[in-house]
């Protein structure tokens, strides 16, 4: 059976691209960049929110694995690298073998149904023949580029609050759509109408194709286009986005409308919170360290 290897070092930061482009004029097939300190008390952010300005140039340690085919010869491959740049051998090289597989089917276990509440199952296209409960309805969804497959903690309390509170005949706008999912959850379980917007052209055509595939009405639209004021509006974002889009996103409320919000932290529940004095915002669940807000539009 035909195998990979890969060689995995770590190297201190300033000399990650130096590294990743001697290893792969040296022949390697590919070079991934990890922090070497992810779920440790020593890990480091290096991507801020939208908006906000990233927190540090690059991690403190940087792990590299660089995938080789099976007849490289790792420690000479390591040794070109090193002299190519000028620097000593790293001190914690490991070569580690992986055999083929079904790489197609390795990933798609990974996705399994989700079930939302007793409404909803999120489900893809390869595990459509699983059995569904009395009164639950399908949302088929396969994982793609656009954010939203069901299994982040932000969706699933947004998915969740529609399977427990949104009445039949309402209008909603899922704002920041991603994949979809919410404005195709919204139509599933009776919304009467509902716009799907962003900004991002990929994400209207992942949200076009995932309706059509479920076979519900969504209008998709860019952000930049005008929109009616809706009865339930979501934005599963960040934390910054909903702070800056706090007037645009109460200007889409009816009177009386229902806010909902995502993407926050729960230690950032009342900072969002306060730039929404016209909305009742309350907790409505909390998961793995993330806040769903929800409220009504009061004035």
């Amino acid at each position: 059976m035909a195998f990979w290897r890969e060689l995995v070092f770590t190297v201190p930061a300033g000399q990650v691209d130096a590294w990743s482009d001697a290893l792969l004029e040296a022949g390697a097939l590919s070079v991934q960049a990890e922090d070497a300190d992810a779920d440790s008390p020593d890990e480091q952010a290096i991507f801020g929110e939208p908006g906000m300005p990233a927190p540090q140039a690059g991690w403190q340690r940087t792990r590299l694995r660089a995938l080789l085919a099976e007849d490289a010869a790792p420690e000479a491959l390591l040794r070109e690298a090193a002299d190519a740049i000028g620097a000593p051998l790293p001190a914690d090289p490991a070569i580690d073998r992986f055999d083929d597989q079904d790489w197609v089917r390795a990933s798609q276990a990974q996705f399994e149904p989700i079930p939302i509440g007793e409404r909803l199952v999120i489900t893809p296209t390869w595990h459509l023949e699983a059995p569904l409960a009395d009164g639950a309805t399908r949302l088929v969804l396969d994982p793609g580029l656009a954010f939203g497959t069901g299994s982040h903690p932000t969706t699933r309390m947004c998915l969740g609050w529609l399977s427990r509170e949104l009445q039949a005949g309402t209008r909603v706008i899922d704002y920041g759509c991603g994949s979809g999912i919410l404005a195709i959850a919204a139509a599933l379980l009776g919304a009467s109408e509902v716009v799907a917007t962003d900004i991002d052209p990929q994400a209207l055509s992942s949200t076009a194709d995932n309706a059509l595939a479920n076979q519900v009405r969504v209008q998709v639209q860019a952000t930049s286009a005008p929109l009616a004021p809706a009865d339930v509006v979501l934005a599963n974002i960040l934390a910054n986005p909903l702070k800056v889009l706090a007037p645009a996103l109460v200007s889409l409320l009816r009177p009386g409308a229902t806010l909902v919000l995502a993407g926050l932290l729960e230690r950032q529940v009342e900072e969002v919170s306060a730039c929404y004095p016209e909305v009742d915002l309350r907790v409505a669940d909390c998961v793995d360290g993330w806040a769903c807000l929800a409220g009504r539009r009061v004035r």
